[in-house]
């Protein structure tokens, strides 16, 4: 007698809305399949002897069957729904009251076998109405089943008002489960959105650093060179060719970025510092190796360089700087303007933030306090 799984929502092929839970197209197909119970009412209607009272209870018994499907279809924009909207929760109504009169309207004929629809009502309120509705309602009707089962004259308790139970509660628990798969589906979507959100801003810093650090050096070396077109022209086109290498290299980096492939390794650091703070002509004691540096640690500090040296080059003003460079530590010093903002757009500095807080490292940016200049340094426990 339990028709609940009339509600059990299908899958749909479209693609629900984003942040809103699927509508399920074809529940009203398995709802069908439970009217398979109403054959009972059916035979009864049959059997009786012609007159009006057959007729009636036909009639009605066929447009129960329709209206509940028609409710059922109402209601399939709802389903995995915590909250109903108003139209449709009056609608529901409305249907409900609907069919409670066609089921009464079975009465003169059937009697008491016309209680098999309080099963479907409830059912459906159950599953088309807010909590605070459904649950009344379907409490009210599993008194009314009770009493009139037990009060008229010549009716029998054939274990409706049970059904009416089973059934208010087997949906109830079926609308739970879908309005938690609507909820996790949300869930889902909203974490997609935060995933594809999250890998840009990584992008955008990734080509930041990139772009941030070539881009100066190419600008510091057309500068040199602009000046040297006059002076030494054999130097000039030193230069110039260096720009061309650089310009060729932060494309390929920016290419291997997009793809998701892209590396960075200390010694190739360290003698990009070198040649970018000659050209930007500033004295600087560079490590000759890092072999004592550990795998772990060895990209972190190639960002770090790179970073500092980028800052040096377009902020500091620096006319001398020093890397010292150990297993567990970088830092980067400079005798330029120790209160100038290192990086206004604040990017490359926020992203080897993040690099060094993913390695449980502790970053240190600011003024050095015992003489003019500034400080960038990296300290990861050993």
């Amino acid at each position: 007698m339990v028709m609940v799984a009339a509600q059990t929502p299908p899958r749909s092929r479209p693609e629900p809305e984003a942040g809103q839970p699927p509508q399920f197209r074809f529940g009203w197909i398995f709802a069908a399949i439970w009217l398979f119970y109403l054959g009972e009412n059916l035979t009864n209607l049959l059997q009786h002897p012609g007159g009006w009272k057959r007729d009636v209870g036909l009639v009605a018994l066929a447009c129960f069957a329709v209206l509940y499907m028609a409710v059922v279809a109402q209601m399939r924009g709802g389903i995995g729904r915590p909250k109903r909207t108003r139209r449709i929760v009056l609608r529901v109504w409305a249907g409900l009251i609907l069919l409670l009169g066609l089921a009464v309207a079975q009465v003169p004929a059937i009697s008491y076998h016309a209680l098999t629809g309080m099963v479907y009502i409830a059912a459906a309120a159950m599953m088309g109405l807010p909590v605070t509705q459904g649950a009344p309602f379907a409490g009210v009707l599993l008194l009314g089943t009770e009493l009139a089962a037990r009060l008229l004259p010549g009716w029998q308790d054939k274990g409706y008002g049970l059904a009416v139970l089973l059934g208010s509660l087997a949906t109830w628990g079926i609308r739970l489960a879908s309005e938690r798969q609507g909820r996790l589906q949300v869930a889902q979507s909203a974490i997609a959105a935060l995933a594809v959100q999250n890998e840009r801003a990584r992008i955008a810093a990734d080509l930041h650093d990139i772009l941030g650090h070539s881009l100066t050096v190419v600008t510091v070396k057309a500068e040199l060179a602009q000046r040297l077109l006059d002076v030494d022209l054999e130097r000039a086109r030193k230069e110039l060719a260096d720009l061309e290498r650089l310009a060729r290299d932060a494309l390929s980096d920016v290419r291997a970025t997009a793809m998701g492939v892209r590396g960075i390794s200390l010694p190739g650091e360290i003698a990009a510092a070198r040649e970018a703070l000659a050209a930007a002509h500033v004295t600087c004691e560079l490590p000759g190796a890092a072999d004592d540096v550990p795998t772990r640690n060895r990209e972190l500090f190639a960002w770090t360089i790179r970073e500092a040296v980028t800052n040096i080059v377009r902020h500091s003003r620096a006319s001398r700087c020093e890397v010292l460079l150990g297993p567990h530590s970088v830092e980067i010093i400079d005798n330029g303007r120790g209160d100038a903002d290192p990086a206004p757009d604040g990017q490359g500095l926020q992203g080897l933030r993040r690099r060094a807080d993913a390695l449980g490292a502790k970053l240190t940016v600011g003024r050095r306090g015992d003489q003019p200049g500034f400080r960038v340094r990296v300290e990861v426990p050993s």
